[in-house]
């Protein structure tokens, strides 16, 4: 497999993806899977806040799903649920701005579509992927690595089950989540600093299953699990969250 990052201008609020997109991605063969940071996403949608014009609390009560209640928050970060993901201050984030607060993409999933149907319409490509990310943070383990907030063109999930393991065994539950591996990929030769390097992309990926079609509701969904069904419930369950409209 081959990653590598794409470097661009300083993009700022307002320009337009697409055009992006046509300057700064090199012809793409078939099969490639485009990587795009969230956060030029969030600038050209203009979810840019002035930090002189709300507070961060304000803010993650208005974009969280769900905010665990706590009495000391650490380094003012509070843990949410925000569009399935268990992430930090709603994805709220104050890096690479000018004293702004960036707030996650409106329309995540539809974008990736947009740039996808783009690609094959002016690229004349068959087979590619489109994933729009962001950094994450893994409990229990210090430094960030990469999480997939929407995708298009391929399954994200690769099944081992029925599989034989290395000695014959079917296996019963295993999958891979393919999606997150390829956002961890693009987030790590993207960088976090001054790189500017929005774009990543990605060529010979293994295990790779492309589609003709933008996901259906259950293949988006696939990657979804429940609380109740996580192996880490009982972390969810035991917590005190506070739900938006609830």
């Amino acid at each position: 497999m081959k990653a590598r990052a794409l470097k661009t201008h300083r993009v700022t609020v307002g320009e337009s993806l697409l055009s992006l997109v046509d300057e700064f991605v090199p012809p793409l063969l078939e099969k490639s899977i485009l990587v795009i940071t969230s956060k030029i996403v969030s600038l050209c949608e203009g979810r840019v806040i002035p930090k002189s014009q709300a507070s961060k609390v304000d803010l993650i009560q208005e974009e969280a799903d769900a905010i665990l209640e706590t009495e000391h928050p650490i380094q003012d970060f509070y843990l949410t649920i925000k569009n399935h993901l268990l992430i930090p201050s709603a994805g709220i984030d104050e890096s690479n701005g000018e004293d702004v607060y960036i707030l996650y993409p409106k329309e995540v999933q539809s974008t990736c579509e947009v740039v996808w149907s783009h690609l094959r319409r002016t690229r004349g490509l068959k087979e590619v992927g489109v994933i729009i990310t962001d950094s994450h943070t893994t409990p229990l383990r210090r430094g960030v690595t990469g999480i997939a907030l929407g995708f298009c063109g391929f399954k994200p999930l690769y099944s081992y089950i029925g599989k034989p393991d290395l000695y014959g065994h079917p296996l019963r539950v295993t999958q891979m989540n393919l999606l997150d591996a390829l956002a961890t990929t693009g987030v790590f030769v993207m960088g976090e600093g001054d790189e500017q390097t929005p774009f990543a992309l990605i060529e010979e990926a293994p295990k790779m299953v492309f589609l003709n079609h933008p996901p259906t509701e259950e293949e988006e969904n696939s990657v979804v699990i429940s609380p109740e069904e996580d192996l880490y419930g009982a972390l969810f369950q035991n917590a005190s969250w506070q739900w938006r409209n609830q």
